[in-house]
């Protein structure tokens, strides 16, 4: 076998964001004796703790991402939101960054990311480009729905910026039309859901790939933001084994590099469409931190830096819960009943270090490991209604 020698710090990984996955992806890569910098607005921000330098800036900013690059053997994504447009300048000039600026640009229009999967073969919604936040008034809008002969439900996305809840919008009836996102968007159809869940895996350079457990997500009610997490997913070995075959023929349709996140939707008629591609670290990859022989965070790390890519192995079942600020509280986060969590067998607490709690936002998780998968998820429920982030 040939032998190899590597250099102490390995590399220097650059993360355009500082928020929770970029400080899951530093705490994987101080372990493995990376060196760390990040771009991010925030002085505070989560990753502010863990990483050798932290550059303030906006991520839009050409001078910080130039620094940031610069300063880097490999610059990577925890937030997609960025100056695409520049980093495609940088990527074309040698600078290493992955995955591809270029995917980026696809993936962050909504309506290009849907017609790129309509255009080779994915099975995705149906979808009509059709932007009803050009007319002011409902009744404008009500005919032209009916010129598109759309029938209710259907699905109003923004085509940027939307994440967490934000950007979706189901208008169930005429009533809704006063209610439109006020932004650049489309119309997707409303599609009958049995099941919704997430293939994550992580491909090389050489095109190698390795595929974890499909997962199922459960949302909360009050809008598109994942509330529970079960993997493995409930659903048959046909159904499971199509979605990883999906996944892999997309990730190397786009020739990508990393660890992603392939969210779908299960029919009702068990039919498996592609609803949305992330193409980095995701929420519906954190139980993989205790649940799998390599967590999505290493798994990225070894990819973007062409070390060989881990087991996807899931030893134990796992259930992960989002922890979100309360409604009606704003400032300096409090959590209650932290002592349930730590009282119960199989229980893992991840505080993301955020220092201002808001209503609905992401604050933290909790990953449950069980033998018996509903056995988790009675304890994820008790633990649901007991630790709330509220604040000081």
């Amino acid at each position: 076998m040939n032998s190899s020698k590597h250099l102490y710090p390995f590399k220097t990984l650059g993360f355009i964001g500082g928020g929770q996955l970029g400080k899951m992806m530093a705490i994987e890569a101080k372990r493995m004796g990376f060196r760390v910098i990040a771009l991010d607005p925030n002085p505070n921000c989560p990753i502010s703790n863990l990483c050798d330098e932290l550059i303030v800036g906006s991520l839009y900013d050409e001078d910080s991402l130039m620094k940031l690059v610069e300063k880097s053997d490999v610059v990577t994504y925890e937030i997609e939101h960025t100056n695409t447009n520049f980093l495609k300048e940088l990527y074309d000039k040698g600078y290493n960054i992955q995955p591809s600026p270029y995917i980026l640009e696809i993936i962050n229009d909504k309506l290009i990311q849907k017609k790129y999967l309509i255009s080779n073969g994915f099975p995705t919604s149906k979808i009509y480009e059709l932007d009803l936040s050009k007319y002011s008034q409902a009744s404008e809008r009500k005919h032209i729905i009916e010129d598109y002969n759309i029938t209710y439900p259907f699905v109003q996305k923004a085509r940027r910026g939307g994440y967490d809840g934000r950007g979706v919008f189901v208008l169930k009836t005429q009533q809704d039309l006063d209610k439109i996102i006020p932004s650049e968007s489309y119309i997707e159809e409303y599609v009958d859901i049995k099941k919704e869940i997430s293939v994550l895996l992580a491909r090389d350079r050489n095109g190698n790939i390795k595929v974890y457990e499909p997962v199922e997500m459960i949302f909360a009610e009050f809008g598109n933001i994942l509330d529970m997490l079960i993997s493995p997913a409930r659903i048959g070995e046909e159904i499971k084994e199509r979605a990883k075959d999906i996944a892999i023929k997309l990730v190397e349709k786009l020739n990508g590099i990393g660890v992603f996140a392939i969210e779908m939707f299960v029919t009702s008629q068990d039919e498996v469409l592609i609803n949305e591609i992330a193409p980095r670290v995701h929420n519906s990859g954190h139980h993989t931190i205790e649940s799998c022989f390599t967590s999505q965070f290493e798994q990225h790390i070894r990819a973007i830096c062409d070390f060989p890519l881990g087991s996807t192995h899931q030893h134990t079942p796992a259930v992960m819960i989002n922890l979100l600020g309360e409604d009606g509280y704003n400032g300096r986060p409090v959590v209650e009943n932290l002592e349930d969590v730590f009282s119960t067998e199989g229980a893992y607490f991840h505080f993301y270090g955020k220092t201002n709690t808001a209503p609905r936002r992401k604050m933290g998780h909790i990953t449950i490991l069980d033998e018996d998968i509903e056995r988790a998820i009675q304890k994820a429920i008790y633990l649901k209604s007991k630790v709330k982030i509220i604040a000081k």
